[in-house]
């Protein structure tokens, strides 16, 4: 199985006649996710290659029946992509935008909950479903269907870790870039649970990084919830407090924002933690290796 997205997913992409919308619709399409209509006010009627493009997101998913929405849309108008999305009644929103402002996403956010809205991002790479589905702009090459999900903050690092698993011959359920801002909709214990609901998803890789303290609240879940192993990588260990580190979610305001508090919340819940970005898909093997002796024996 997989989670969030799969073969049922009707993808509409709103700022589909961008150049970052066309471009990376046309790779979601290649990868053979379903993109069933696009939205970019004031081009209704027209179409983007073969996909047609609407006014509003109301009248496209009145038409096509889409599921999902990705944006592509500049920060200045992200918020209202995002509102006018959930309006609409789409379950699943993944925004791609960054940049937004923290005072535009405390709105978005209060509105979605009361929505019942799940947003993936903003300032994310959004999410792959291997060999099923892709919504965000993550190389579809790199990903080898199999049995461990993967969850970060950092879309650098996801493509690392991934492909490092790949090349190790262990595949990914789905694959959650969660966005790097102060303020995003899918944090790590929503992902969590969703994998650990996941009869196929035997592992996960959880990829963290300084400032906030979803990690240590991630730590609390796996060590009272999660049955399945975590493998985690914590970025920003020699970062100043102080001092933004590339995200603007990733700079350390309190001491539940260091790197080693957050390596240590989370080696004391039990996950197995590596300290080089080069090690993750060597710890997962060891891992998924020790699971299957303990079944043997």
């Amino acid at each position: 199985m997989s989670i969030l997205i799969d073969e049922k997913t009707r993808l509409l992409v709103q700022g589909i006649t961008g150049g970052e919308g066309s471009f990376h619709t046309r790779r979601c399409i290649e990868y053979g996710t379903k993109v069933v209509a696009g939205v970019t006010p004031g081009k209704g009627g027209t179409k983007m290659d073969e996909v047609p493009v609407f006014n509003t997101v109301e009248r496209a998913v009145a038409e096509t029946g889409a599921n999902t929405s990705i944006i592509f849309v500049p920060a200045a108008f992200a918020a209202d992509a995002i509102l006018e999305a959930a309006d609409a009644g789409i379950p699943l929103i993944v925004c791609i935008t960054e940049g937004i402002p923290t005072l535009d996403m405390v709105m978005v956010s209060n509105y979605l909950k009361q929505k019942g809205t799940r947003l993936i991002g903003p300032n994310c790479p959004g999410l792959l479903s291997a060999g099923k589905c892709k919504v965000g702009i993550m190389s579809g090459d790199i990903f080898l269907k199999g049995n461990v999900g993967v969850i970060s903050r950092s879309g650098t690092l996801t493509y690392e870790a991934v492909s490092q698993l790949t090349t190790l011959g262990i595949g990914q359920t789905t694959c959650i870039g969660l966005g790097g801002d102060p303020i995003i909709g899918t944090v790590f214990v929503d992902a969590l649970e969703l994998f650990q609901k996941d009869p196929d998803t035997e592992a996960v890789v959880l990829i963290g990084e300084i400032g906030g303290n979803q990690e240590q609240r991630a730590a609390e879940f796996i060590k009272n919830k999660m049955t399945k192993p975590v493998v985690a990588f914590i970025a920003g260990a020699s970062a100043p407090p102080g001092r933004r580190m590339g995200h603007a979610g990733a700079i350390i305001t309190g001491a539940s924002g260091r790197a080693q508090d957050k390596m240590d919340a989370l080696a004391a819940a039990g996950v197995n933690v590596t300290k080089n970005p080069a090690e993750i898909g060597s710890t997962m093997q060891k891992v998924l290796a020790s699971k299957k002796g303990k079944k043997r024996s």
